[in-house]
């Protein structure tokens, strides 16, 4: 039976990053008439008491999590403990104290950074446990897929209904383009615009540029996540996914042609590529709960670009 979420109290863990701004774009389009966005000067959802605060505050029906310590490779490498008990010790904790309040949806997004290193492409739910994860990442990818363990250890023991959604990157407008931090797409975006307005005749980029990615357009995600919200019940985790593969080096050359640099591109195969190969089945997303990606990613790509230099470069 599908939620009606016009009639829920929902809190949205994350909900003023990136994807979260997007969600809540969607649950307000559906009529979700109370929100709440615990921010993180007043509610530090590493501490317990600040999570047992923002509950006893809002009351909620549903919580959707998707409050992270997030990076690209380079972010990964520098805080791998701090990434691993950030991300690992707000899962447990929220999800724990919404069962001993009885809520009525846990909804855990968790990261395709979970998946072994050399998972067979493309990526199916099944395949979670084969193996280890992706080293440069795999502390964070870890905490999150606890969440998962948790998840389905709770609907067997306590009932608990709570579901885990893994999104594959993300990018569009409003990403982060902090060059520390920032992902692959926005990271690429940044320095072909710079080496524009600086008149540099070359990018350096890292790794070989021989692995490959998926992206998901991040409004299509918060769709998909809504709609996991109001129509899937179920302890199997799913995949929410674009279900296109890109190598690193076609993505370079996209993306250069659409920001207009014309310069050189130097890869720097002394960094890491992180794992090799990643793509998506995403036939139980919408067998489940009937999501497709709609955005095409030269479509996303163009949105993005666009936004950037109309909104980031402008501040």
């Amino acid at each position: 039976m599908s939620i009606d979420l016009k009639e829920k109290r929902v809190c949205v863990t994350g909900g003023a990053g990136f994807l979260g701004s997007f969600i809540l774009e969607k649950l307000k389009a559906r009529g979700c008439r109370e929100l709440f966005v615990p921010r993180s000067k007043d509610y530090d959802l590493t501490n317990l008491d600040a999570i047992k605060r923002m509950y006893d505050d809002f009351n909620p029906d549903i919580v959707i999590h998707l409050a992270a310590v997030v990076g690209g490779i380079g972010a990964n490498r520098e805080h791998p403990g701090s990434f691993f008990y950030n991300n690992m010790i707000m899962g447990i904790q929220l999800m724990e104290e919404g069962r001993l309040r009885n809520l009525e949806k846990f909804v855990a997004i968790g990261t395709i950074c979970a998946y072994p290193k050399f998972t067979p492409v493309p990526f199916k739910e099944d395949d979670l446990w084969i193996g280890y994860p992706e080293e440069t990442n795999a502390p964070y990818g870890l905490a999150k897929k606890m969440m998962l363990v948790q998840s389905q250890a709770y609907r067997d023991e306590y009932d608990f209904n709570s579901i885990y959604l893994l999104p594959v990157n993300l990018y569009g407008p409003r990403d982060n383009f902090d060059p520390s931090s920032s992902h692959v797409i926005p990271a690429l975006i940044k320095k072909c615009c710079d080496a524009i307005d600086n008149g540099d005749d070359e990018i350096v980029v890292w790794g070989s540029g021989n692995a490959t990615r998926e992206f998901l357009y991040a409004e299509d995600c918060a769709e998909g996540i809504v709609l996991a919200t109001e129509r899937y019940d179920k302890s199997d985790p799913v995949n929410v996914g674009a279900g296109r593969e890109i190598s690193i080096r076609e993505l370079v050359n996209i993306v250069v042609k659409e920001t207009g640099f014309t310069g050189g591109i130097t890869w720097d195969a002394s960094k890491p590529d992180g794992q090799p190969r990643r793509g998506l089945d995403t036939t139980r997303a919408e067998k489940e709960f009937g999501f497709k990606a709609t955005t095409s990613f030269e479509d996303g790509l163009r949105k993005t670009i666009q936004w950037y230099r109309e909104t980031a470069l402008t501040k």
